[in-house]
């Protein structure tokens, strides 16, 4: 036996477990021999794409966010039964905390996207999303509903039905009378159950049907509870078993499960990736929400075989037999079965909508018992429209049987475009040229004839240049092109109404000639990143600005009538970038001078251009926005990078602008510390604020050090994430009996890694639902209305309450000792009790100690004024 042989069995035996183990056992063990591990690597996902290739069952899961989903339910159904599996997750999780970075909102969202997109690749399943905004925690389905705006979110569940078709829908969390815990959990069900008819109505969003979706009934919708717990609703209840391992690799299904659930890493999940799961069983129950009751099975009642397909039961004995005499040590023997196959399917009538996409699964099983591998890549992923791109197609084949490649061909067009009509040129020989055309009808390029076999084992290389149109916009995740609403992005291209991320910017279709049939395989231009971090090695092809812009602040604070100067960055992305940059802003604020030329030599060459902006004699908010001509077309979007390990580079490309605030705040005193948290935007306010700010560590907090300074400020969970603050707050709090101030904002009850939250009795531990006010209109009662805080150095009214974004606050304190500490301020949320805990002071020997659950952190990079004129009176505690 060769070096290296026990090695490469042990991995061979840990995928031959399952029901293909007895004719499989020997071959595999011969795939593993020397030479062969590529071989042995696809081997496992050409036999995963047989067995789901056989099976004709669909399984569509929803509920309301990222993480929510049932990871092991997934897998169990995608790998272990073979039925095409779906998430459909109504948010992207925008609203949520960030564990891992200080991205929020619809950044927050982009990462969490692809963080679900990561789960699914693990687990086997699809994901789809709607239109809706997580805007944050809710204590009722109605409110989500309302936020998100109920008729626009079920059309889009109604879509998604129509386009997955799924024969059983299963909500995560019950609809009334249970509850979901969260307001957003309970509407996901409310809505799943209000599509399944809805759905198969031809009078139901009749557009859909317009665009080529067809009405679709599912057989049943239920509910997969969990837990003994007895449930609060009525209807037909089973148990289904969703335990055991992998057929294929013999990894348990909980393994799986755990790994896919540890992909949400801005949640603090990744943890789950090095727990073992059981292959025991796991039952599971399945209340029935509407739909045909259910005896033994969530799918009984429902053919998963191709016999449900008019003419498909023909295939089911070839599929059979291509499953039994697979061989794993030399797969390309399965093509000529395949292609009988291919041709059969071809011959049938059926207007279903899965013909279309089995054929395509069809396609891709061949192209892996080949081992035919393309590959699109470029030497830098970011190109500006209208240039070229220098492609590099590689072929490669293992397989016995030839393979002959017929050419490249790029007159696909990006499904991202809607039929509008736009100026392309006509001719590739003459680009001046042009013409008016409908893009989804026409296109300007061409294809690469190759036209030769290719031998086995030895790649194949062909490269070109093909110009990128000019007519692409710069790119940006499609939910976030247009201005939405608080509850719903704007999505002007429908048919990407639904899926979880842009598709290719430029399509490239391989077109091969196999035993006398054609294969195209797709593919997108990727550039290669060598070193970088496994998920942040292929980028895909972005189209970006010759230049981008960048406020020097994300926020401008005024006060009403003066005048102060704005900065804007020019970046050039390419070299010679000339042009000139103007401003433009609302009515009654003034910016001068009108533009400022630029010319950058090289590209990564930055200016920064400054314009005098002066306020208008009343308080008020507007946002300024920034605008480059550069060779007579205009640009006016800033460049923002998320760079997080586990995931893929994103690249966010909106438009270019800063909040303006004009407020009448007073401050008092000058230097303010800040220790970081687990990221905010406190600094760049304090520093709008007129503060000058010094970054602490946990070190620094002792007298000696923070002498000099007027106030500290912690961010917000820094009790949760750092390590340094438990053992230094003792000097902290000394520090504060000497005279100083400090404002802690607010810590997550659990996972907390110094318990001690103040110099006397605090504590947030209790359920944190119900310790918090999510209505960012909620009235706020002042308890303590002579309390400084509320009248040095600004005097403080409920006017600086009215326009907060998300919600009041949360994880306010449960207990603290009410003779030390002065409660401020009182809220609620409808048909609550009031709570008094959002923001509490202590006077500690001649200091001030402040204890905040109040969103800062959400108000503040918002630019909200009165956010900011409370935040400079905290500061300015004892001043």
């Amino acid at each position: 036996m060769t070096a290296g042989a026990p090695t490469r069995i042990a991995a061979c035996i840990r995928w031959n477990r399952g029901a293909l183990a007895p004719v499989l056992a020997f071959a595999s063990l011969l795939a593993c021999g020397p030479g062969r591990a590529e071989e042995a690597g696809r081997v496992p996902a050409i036999v995963q794409q047989l067995r789901t290739f056989a099976n004709t069952g669909t399984v569509l899961h929803v509920a309301a966010h990222p993480d929510d989903e049932n990871t092991q339910l997934i897998t169990a159904m995608a790998r272990g039964r073979g039925y095409r599996t779906a998430y459909l997750s109504v948010t992207r999780g925008d609203g949520g905390q960030n564990e891992r970075g200080p991205d929020f909102a619809e950044k927050l969202g982009v990462l969490r996207t692809q963080e679900l997109i990561a789960a699914r690749k693990l687990d086997g399943g699809r994901q789809f999303f709607t239109r809706a905004i997580d805007y944050g925690y809710s204590k009722s389905p109605e409110e989500a509903l309302r936020i998100w705006d109920h008729q626009a979110v079920l059309g889009d569940v109604v879509r998604v039905i129509r386009t997955f078709r799924p024969d059983v829908i299963i909500t995560r969390f019950p609809i009334p009378p249970g509850s979901g815990g969260h307001g957003q959990h309970t509407a996901s069900a409310m809505l799943a159950v209000e599509a399944f008819k809805l759905a198969a109505d031809p009078a139901g969003y009749p557009e859909q049907l317009k665009e080529g979706l067809q009405p679709w009934q599912a057989k049943r919708i239920g509910w997969n509870g969990w837990g003994n717990n007895p449930s609060p609703l009525k209807g037909p209840t089973i148990q289904f078993d969703i335990g055991g391992a992998d057929p294929v690799t013999g990894v348990p299904f909980g393994t799986i499960a755990n790994q896919s659930r540890g992909m949400h890493k801005t949640q603090m999940l990744g943890v789950f990736s090095e727990r073992v799961g059981s292959p025991g069983q796991n039952f599971q129950n399945f209340q029935l929400l509407d739909g045909e009751p259910a005896t033994t099975d969530i799918m009984d009642g429902v053919d998963t075989t191709w016999a449900r397909i008019p003419g498909g039961a023909a295939l089911i004995p070839l599929i059979d037999d291509v499953i039994a005499k697979f061989n794993p040590a030399d797969p390309a023997a399965s093509v000529p079965a395949l292609l009988a196959i291919r041709t059969k399917l071809d011959g049938l009538k059926s207007p279903d909508p899965l013909l279309q996409e089995k054929r395509g699964d069809l396609d891709r099983i061949i192209a892996s018992c080949l081992g035919l591998t393309v590959e699109t890549t470029l030497p830098q992923a970011e190109v500006v429209a209208g240039e070229k791109l220098a492609l590099r197609h590689d072929v490669a084949v293992t397989g016995s049987v030839p393979v002959k490649w017929v050419s490249v061909d790029y007159t696909r067009l990006p499904l991202d475009f809607a039929s509008e009509k736009l100026k392309i040129s006509k001719s590739l020989k003459d680009p001046d040229q042009v013409e008016w055309v409908t893009v989804r009808q026409s296109h300007l390029f061409a294809k690469i004839e190759v036209n030769a076999v290719i031998p086995a084992g030895s790649p194949m290389v062909r490269e070109s240049k093909q110009p990128l149109p000019e007519w692409l916009p710069v790119s940006q995740p499609y939910w976030l092109r247009e201005e939405g609403t608080a509850g719903m992005f704007r999505v002007d291209q429908v048919h990407l109404i639904g899926t979880p991320e842009n598709q290719a910017a430029f399509p490239v279709d391989f077109v091969f000639e196999v035993g006398g049939e054609q294969l195209v395989l797709s593919d997108e231009p990727v550039q290669i990143v060598a070193g970088a971090p496994e998920a942040q090695q292929r980028r895909r092809l972005a189209v970006i600005p010759p230049v981008s812009l960048g406020f020097a602040h994300d926020i401008e604070l005024f006060a009403p009538g003066s005048t102060k100067e704005v900065t804007v960055a020019v970046t050039a992305a390419r070299a010679g970038s000339r042009g000139s940059l103007q401003l433009a802003a609302p009515a009654g604020w003034t910016i001068t001078p009108a533009k400022r030329s630029f010319e950058l030599a090289t590209a990564g060459d930055k200016v920064a251009l400054t314009f005098s902006v002066t306020a208008p004699a009343k308080a008020g908010r507007a946002s300024l926005a920034a605008m480059a001509e550069v060779g007579g077309a205009t640009y006016g979007t800033e460049r923002l990078v998320l760079d997080y390990p586990h995931l893929p580079v994103q690249l966010l490309q909106r438009p270019a602008h800063t909040h303006l605030v004009a407020v009448d705040t007073q401050i008092r005193g000058q230097r303010v510390g800040y220790l970081p948290g687990a990221g905010d935007s406190t600094v760049e306010s304090l520093t709008q604020l007129g503060y000058e700010v010094v970054t602490l560590t946990g070190a620094d907090l002792n007298p000696a050090k923070l002498a000099g300074l007027d106030a500290v400020v912690l961010g917000v969970r820094a009790s949760n994430d750092r390590a340094d603050l438990a053992a230094n707050l003792p000097g902290l709090f000394a520090w504060v009996e000497a005279g100083g101030t400090v404002i802690a904002q607010y810590n997550r009850p659990n996972n907390l890694k110094a318990t001690t939250l103040g110099p006397y009795e605090l504590s947030i531990d209790g359920p944190a639902p119900r310790l918090r006010v999510t209505d960012e209109d909620a009235p706020v009662t002042f308890l303590a209305p002579d309390h400084p805080v509320l009248n040095v150095p600004n005097r403080i009214t409920s006017a600086d309450f009215a326009g907060w974004v998300q919600e009041r606050g949360a994880y306010f304190p449960s207990k603290w000792d009410e003779a030390r500490y002065t409660a401020i301020l009182a809220m609620n949320d409808p048909g609550e009790a009031p709570l008094r805990s959002s923001l509490l002071i202590a006077q500690h020997g001649k200091g001030w100690f402040a204890y905040t659950g109040l969103s800062f952190f959400r108000q503040l990079p918002a630019g909200h004024p009165g956010a900011h004129r409370l935040f400079a009176n905290l500061v300015s505690l004892g001043k």
